[in-house]
């Protein structure tokens, strides 16, 4: 069994508790001098003495992690300049370390800053990005890569580190499939059609075991009306290596049981909003966070895209019992969504508190995505686009959720993703003059920032004038893969 950085009990803790690298990423991507069991030794023995020094120790038996982009500017070029060089800048070979990097066998493109590796979701908005940029090869690379972690890991982890391994993240694989097959045809649909496969077990595993009377079963959950969605969900009860300071700090103050606590965390990273209020029971408490009691209705939709992917494929390969099968569970899934998450008095989609038995009500952008997907009545469609144009739009886009909390995924931050998906999701429905106000902020925005520090940001303050986004458990960081693909996506777009 391979030893990790964050399984070496009293000196991981004492180097995450006491902060003396001051961001709680760097120690777990450390690359280790001397194998981690000597060091572990070293350590029991050294720590002993009343003079020890704890950084001294970590700078003589440890590498500390690059930073390749962090700081890099423009240097006087147009955005779309900046663009084009930052996909290098961001690249990283498919080279091994000795460290908690899951080595993939192509090159792959990160996020920047403190993201030192592949991230699942973020990867299919960069994607977008290399479609407008022409670069066919790297998106095939990438989708080489995940198709690689689902053989070896049964599932795509939320990123290449081996301290992800448990979880996930927002299922976009079959979006980046068929982003591949617009280039390059419909050979692909089947190509990865296994991979697609295991990716649906992965999601789907334990629906068998669940009812109305046992609820949930890892990522799957009965409805009240016998139908099956799903959550986010984590493998281990435990605090985040790479946030541990802050999540054994959180427990503290908790009154949930501290599994239970580190349970709905890890599930909330799973989902890619780290942190929201869309997961708090009290929106003004982070230490109520209850992330596997909801049923979301993003994770649904992709969910059902999913579906339609493999029906799609299995009917492009002859085998229509299987397209069949998949078209049914498609349908069941859109069903329960408009059934479960579909507020006919607030005209919107929310999520879904399966121990309350009850809707949440707190309206997030994680509503739009049944007009993403195209699971929606025209008619509900307006009516969410009224809310939007209401409620989220701002000077220099959409807001992510109504509360200004100070965590990164609510007001008044926005973020690439989301901005897509809006956009993209009116547009499906013809409610083009929206779409294109929240597509003009945005990227006004984007150039905006760009223009007074040369930089592309992980995410945004769309409220405020100097657009700089906060909040979360880290600083903003600069690069960015997602913001780089979703602007030029949406250059490019009609």
């Amino acid at each position: 069994m391979k030893l990790d950085i964050h399984d070496l009990g009293k000196l991981f803790e004492e180097v995450q508790l006491t902060a003396v690298l001051s961001d709680g990423k760097t120690f777990p991507d450390c690359i280790p001098m001397q194998d981690l069991i000597e060091i572990k030794k070293r350590y029991e023995s050294a720590s002993e003495n009343p003079d020890f020094d704890l950084r001294k120790f970590i700078d003589e038996h440890f590498q500390l992690p690059k930073s390749y982009s962090t700081g890099y500017v423009s240097g006087g070029k147009s955005i779309e300049q900046h663009f084009e060089q930052l996909w290098d800048v961001l690249t990283r070979s498919s080279e091994s370390e000795v460290s908690s990097l899951i080595p993939l066998p192509n090159p792959y493109i990160v996020p920047g800053g403190r993201f030192r590796e592949i991230y699942y979701w973020d990867s299919y908005f960069t994607m977008l990005g290399l479609r407008a940029s022409g670069k066919v090869d790297r998106i095939e690379n990438m989708v080489d890569n995940f198709a690689y972690l689902i053989d070896e890991v049964g599932y795509i982890p939320n990123g290449n580190r081996t301290y992800f391994v448990g979880r996930s993240q927002p299922p976009f694989f079959s979006l980046m499939i068929k982003l591949l097959a617009e280039v390059k045809g419909n050979t692909v649909l089947t190509k990865y059609r296994l991979h697609l496969e295991k990716e649906y077990d992965f999601w789907m595993a334990g629906a068998d075991q669940v009812s109305k009377s046992e609820k949930a079963f890892h990522r799957a959950v009965c409805m009240p009306d016998g139908s099956i969605l799903n959550r986010y969900w984590d493998e281990h009860a435990t605090p985040r290596p790479e946030s541990y300071k802050e999540d054994v700090e959180l427990a503290y103050h908790a009154t949930q049981r501290p599994e239970e606590l580190y349970r709905h965390l890890r599930a909330a990273a799973e989902s890619g909003w780290d942190f929201s209020s869309r997961w708090f029971k009290d929106v003004n408490s982070f230490a109520s966070i209850h992330t596997t009691d909801i049923v979301p209705v993003d994770l649904n939709c992709l969910l059902f895209h999913l579906e339609k992917t493999l029906e799609e494929s299995h009917r492009l390969s002859g085998d229509a019992d299987r397209a069949a099968y998949f078209l049914e569970a498609a349908e069941r899934r859109q069903a329960s969504v408009l059934r479960h998450c579909w507020n006919e008095k607030e005209g919107f989609y929310f999520d879904y508190d399966f121990r309350e038995g009850k809707q949440k009500d707190q309206l997030t952008l994680a509503g739009v995505f049944p007009l993403f997907f195209k699971m929606s009545f025209a008619d509900q469609a307006e009516h969410v686009a009224r809310v939007i144009q209401e409620k989220f739009l701002k000077p220099g886009g959409l807001i992510t959720t109504l509360n200004f909390t100070g965590q990164q995924w609510d007001a008044p931050n926005g973020w690439a993703p989301l901005q897509w998906t809006s956009f993209q999701g009116l547009k499906h429905y013809k409610l083009d003059h929206l779409a294109n106000q929240i597509r003009t902020n945005w990227m006004n925005l984007n150039r905006k920032v760009y223009e007074s520090t040369g930089k592309l940001t992980e995410k945004y303050n769309v409220c405020d004038d100097d657009g700089k986004g906060g909040g979360g458990e880290y600083p903003n960081q600069d690069g960015f893969g997602w913001t780089n693909g979703v602007f030029l996506a949406m250059l490019k777009s009609d």
